[in-house]
């Protein structure tokens, strides 16, 4: 019994010590991690190139760039991706060296790293890096305060000033380290130099500042100065930053509706949400005290509150103008007895406008219907009649409303006619046809009704030059090439006379080819590629023996659409009276 009882009061002791030594394991471990020492290869050796000092609790930046006498820029938002910057810090007087992670201050921007404000334990080296530009730089920050900096007079670092008016920016670095030589202070932008410009005459640098006058809205920004002084035998950049804005004066002017102007019937429809819409214009005050409401009746009500939403989207130097929205979830019968108020003030006054509601007629839903359907059946019937009649509607257009697109152009004829030609040995019937369609039929619709002058090689070339030459120099001369396809002239040696169209349309924008199949045909093995392309891309106009040959079939209004826009003899004294007659003329038929 002893035994146990001794045992029993041992166990509570034993677990207790087990505790502890994994607790105190756990904690070396822990501990362990945290001053882990990054290490840095290739960094280890490399001095300090650039030394800063800046004065604590102001805003402070440090960018990532070898010293270069010549910069025109301290910092660069816009850094590619590829070139991420890394950096570290070590801090004056601790170890280890610590990765500078994103956070709010410093805070990572671009390839620079901000501090707002920089404090004074910020004394250290920093270390960054930029892959595939810069390997290794290290750069020595040291922060003091205004005392130790023996700073007298220091000059706010937020600035205010007056548009339109003179005003001048001080460096406030150059109070400090009055017992110290200094060389003249160097000013930037948003990151950019300034320089003294030509376009620019109203800026002028002065030794330690800045004089702008007039000041204009574009001069609000962040100016950062840079100064030089040497400690004995160290270089130090003293940096020091300034925000400026640029304001007006104080508005003397109470708010100004906008909408509503005075008292405003809206209409509205029991049982549906509403909207209603305050938009008040307010001069510029630096401390704003403006305010806008919504009131039923012109009362607060405590126990009810409606539905209230503002936003700015207007805003300049000469004030802003405030969208103020108050929103019903459903127009009830006492909203249509009620008076809106939209109360607006500020700190020189306030003013009010009303806006009253009031009942909106239903429309008849016949009438809505009716309305829509007749509209979808003329909106039908028009694409209908454009799709039945679209090639006539075009030519018409053409031919009242579209320049002449031959004058000037150089050429002699409107078309070349390439067909196959009968040999004195032939005697097929579909040959002869043929030979009549090229030389008599279409002259005569294309010659004598619609005006264009055609180029038919046994016609209009005289014998005695080569072939090919010939035929070559006769499609350069024309606006359009007129192929007739059959089996005859695919597998004959008419075929060349397509090729050679088709290249010259290759160099000559202006030629276009014209493919009619007059009669139905397969395509050789043999035919050029350039052909074969040709024949599989280009439009082809078909010809019907027994509908066709009539001059007001579609035929020859497809021919009339693909040759070039002129002013024939038939259509020279058109008139847009004219252009109407025909158009009617196609509805009636």
């Amino acid at each position: 019994m002893i035994l146990k009882e001794n045992v029993s009061e041992y166990q509570p002791k034993l677990i207790k010590k087990i505790m502890l030594t994994l607790c105190w394991i756990l904690a070396l471990f822990v501990s362990g991690a945290e001053v882990r020492e990054i290490y840095l290869p290739g960094c280890s050796h490399v001095e300090p190139q650039i030394w800063y000092r800046a004065i604590s609790d102001e805003e402070f930046v440090l960018q990532c760039a070898l010293p270069d006498r010549d910069a025109t820029h301290i910092y660069n938002n816009s850094l590619l991706k590829q070139h991420q910057v890394e950096w570290f810090w070590h801090q004056k007087g601790k170890e280890p060296l610590k990765a500078i992670k994103g956070s709010s201050n410093p805070a990572l921007q671009g390839d620079a790293l901000w501090f707002k404000p920089v404090r004074d334990n910020a004394s250290g080296v920093y270390i960054c890096m930029i892959r595939e530009k810069i390997p290794c730089l290290k750069i020595v920050l040291e922060v003091e305060t205004k005392k130790v900096a023996k700073c007298s007079g220091y000059d706010t670092n937020m600035l205010y000033l007056l548009a339109a008016n003179g005003n001048s920016i001080t460096c406030p670095g150059t109070k400090c380290y009055s017992h110290v030589k200094k060389t003249d202070v160097k000013w930037y932008k948003d990151g950019h130099q300034i320089k003294h410009r030509k376009s620019r005459q109203s800026l002028k640098l002065k030794p330690n500042e800045i004089y702008l006058n007039p000041t204009y809205d574009r001069d609000a920004g962040i100016y950062v100065c840079d100064y030089t002084l040497y400690d004995n035998t160290t270089k130090w950049t003293m940096r020091t930053a300034v925000t400026v804005e640029v304001i007006e004066k104080n508005t003397i002017h109470p708010p100004n509706f906008l909408y509503p102007n005075g008292v405003v019937i809206l209409e509205a429809e029991l049982g549906k949400p509403l909207e209603l819409e305050c938009r008040v214009q307010f001069g510029f005050e630096r401390v704003s005290l403006m305010r806008v409401t919504w009131k039923r009746n012109n009362k607060e009500n405590i126990n009810e509150k409606l539905n209230q939403e503002t936003s700015i989207y207007s805003k300049g130097l000469k004030g802003h103008t405030l969208l103020h929205v108050a929103k019903l979830k459903e127009v009830t019968e006492r909203d249509l007895r009620s008076n809106f108020t939209c109360f607006a003030e500020n700190s020189v006054g306030n003013a009010t406008a009303v806006i009253q509601l009031k009942r909106k007629q239903r429309v008849f839903l016949l009438y809505v219907l009716c309305s829509a359907i007749s509209t979808l059946f003329v909106f039908l019937l028009c694409t209908a009649f454009i799709y039945q009649h679209w090639i006539e509607i075009v030519l018409m257009y053409r031919s009242y409303l579209v320049h002449n697109e031959t004058t000037g152009d150089g050429k002699e004829f409107d078309a070349f006619v390439s067909y196959a030609k009968l040999d004195s040995s032939e005697s097929d019937s579909t040959l002869i046809s043929e030979e009549k369609f090229a030389l008599e039929l279409l002259p005569d619709i294309l010659e004598n009704k619609y005006g264009y002058k055609l180029c038919i090689l046994e016609r209009d070339i005289l014998p005695g030059g080569a072939y090919t030459d010939e035929v070559v120099t006769a499609i350069k001369q024309s606006r359009r090439a007129i192929i007739i396809l059959s089996p005859a002239y695919v597998s004959g040696p008419s075929i060349f006379e397509l090729q050679a169209a088709v290249n010259c349309a290759l160099e000559d924008k202006r030629i276009k080819l014209v493919l009619i199949k007059f009669q139905a045909f397969q395509e050789p093995e043999t035919l050029p590629p350039v052909v074969k392309k040709a024949l599989r891309i280009l439009p082809v106009i078909t010809w019907k023996t027994s509908v066709s040959a009539a001059p007001n079939k579609k035929f020859w209004k497809y021919m009339h659409y693909h040759m070039p826009v002129k002013t024939t003899k038939m259509l020279g004294n058109c008139s847009l009276k004219g252009f109407f007659q025909r158009l009617f003329s196609l509805v009636y038929r």
